[in-house]
């Protein structure tokens, strides 16, 4: 599946493509152990289909998390009372 194509799907659509994904992966495997060889070149591709489905999941969720907790500006350090420290037993 093309990562536009699964850009575009929901949530919901997201977890069942995976589960489908998962499901089919799981398959090849089993017919793989039983010395089946057809349908070796699928296992490549739903390998990689669920990591992008994986990764544009993982994305959503880290820019909702960003959206409901916006980071802070940032802020000077506070100045080093060590100089200042210094000064003082100077004089």
């Amino acid at each position: 599946m093309e990562l536009e194509k699964i850009r575009n799907l929901s949530d919901e659509e997201l977890i069942k493509q995976q589960a489908v994904a998962g499901e089919q992966l799981f398959r090849i495997r089993f017919q793989k152990s039983l010395g089946n060889t057809e349908g070796l070149k699928k296992l490549r591709t739903l390998k990689l289909d669920i990591a992008r489905i994986q990764t544009v999941a993982r994305q959503r969720t880290l820019a909702a998390d960003k959206a409901a907790n916006p980071v802070v500006a940032n802020v000077a350090p506070a100045k080093s009372t060590r100089t200042a420290r210094k000064k003082a037993k100077k004089v």
